[in-house]
């Protein structure tokens, strides 16, 4: 490819970026719907309908920094190319296929961040590496699922404390309803953070072909187009990994599954404000972790989790292996 595309071509790549995004939406469905469905609060078409919207309104409620992270803080912008970008999706959206096969709750930012990682080293070595945003993304791996697990643990205990005088049933009616929120909440969280990942992307490429007046920004319509993309992709759901994320790891009550919503929706938000890339599906992973642990450690399937943990860690290597693959393949055209 060379360093300034034909418009057919930079279409394509904006193409494949937004069919990243849809995959997305729909690999990532189940960490904002595992838990309404395994409660039975809401049926499978009706929660993907319900986190689709959230999805694609949460730009009105964040601002762009984890996309100005992605787009300039984890390469150097300058090296950035068209081969670089085709790369760095391929790598993901690979890795996001593999995984969601397999039923494995991986995190596609993660497998973003590892393509583009492996793309932008394949192309100028480690000097184009931007280490504090690497750092600041691998820290997250850890860090947010930990975030996650604590706050849906307080909640847990918290809640149990306010509703010891409820009964059994009359506490169940009362998080059937909350759910809703939690899971709108979560929603807004996956929504406001993942699909700013493709956004830098998009914007980072437009950057590369010198179509971006007055500096590095992320165009509107951009938003809007990633946006819409991840809420299509979660309208049409990832059903193996629901299972996984709502019944494997562990069995949920409807004031649990709120409970893990809501700590996983704050640890997003922090996050996002932050402009830190995090992993929707690790936070989720930790909250629901959290939420089974308060019961009794052996409430959890550790070995559920540990598979899950395992993915996680991989992720990075074998995006940007595959990443840098990819990146290959484009100089022999």
């Amino acid at each position: 490819m060379e360093a300034h595309l034909a418009f057919p071509l930079l279409i394509a790549l904006i193409g494949v970026a937004l069919l990243f995004d849809f995959l997305n939406g729909l690999h990532d469905a189940a960490n904002s719907i595992a838990t309404i469905v395994s409660t039975r609060v809401l049926k499978p078409q009706y929660a993907v309908a319900w986190a689709a919207f959230f999805n694609f309104i949460a730009f009105l409620f964040f601002g762009l920094h984890v996309a100005e992270t992605v787009g300039k803080g984890i390469v150097s912008a300058d090296i950035i190319d068209a081969s670089v970008i085709f790369g760095a999706l391929m790598g993901a959206i690979a890795w996001n296929l593999i995984t969601w096969g397999l039923g494995i709750p991986s995190s596609s930012s993660h497998a973003l961040v590892g393509g583009l990682l492996g793309a932008g080293t394949a192309k100028s070595g480690l000097s184009a590496i931007v280490w504090s945003g690497v750092f600041k993304t691998s820290a997250a791996i850890v860090i947010s699922p930990a975030v996650g697990l604590f706050l849906a643990l307080m909640l847990v205990l918290a809640i149990s404390w306010i509703f010891r005088k409820f009964t059994p049933q009359g506490a169940d009616r009362v998080f059937r309803k909350l759910q809703l929120v939690s899971a709108s909440l979560y929603s807004l969280g996956h929504g406001g953070n993942d699909a700013q990942k493709t956004m830098g992307i998009i914007a980072v490429l437009l950057y590369s072909q010198g179509l971006l007046t007055g500096g590095f920004h992320v165009p509107m319509w951009v938003v809007l187009s990633c946006q819409a993309a991840m809420g299509l992709g979660t309208l049409l759901g990832g059903w193996k990994i629901v299972h996984t994320m709502g019944s494997k790891i562990t069995r949920l009550t409807p004031a649990q599954g709120f409970c893990a919503e809501t700590g996983g929706a704050i640890t997003l938000f922090m996050a996002t404000h932050l402009g830190v890339p995090v992993s929707t599906t690790h936070t989720i992973t930790g909250a629901i972790v959290g939420v089974g642990a308060s019961r009794r450690l052996s409430a959890v399937r550790w070995n559920v989790a540990s598979s899950i943990i395992v993915a996680w860690v991989v992720t990075l290597p074998a995006a940007a292996a595959i990443g840098a693959l990819f990146y290959g393949l484009t100089r022999l055209f």
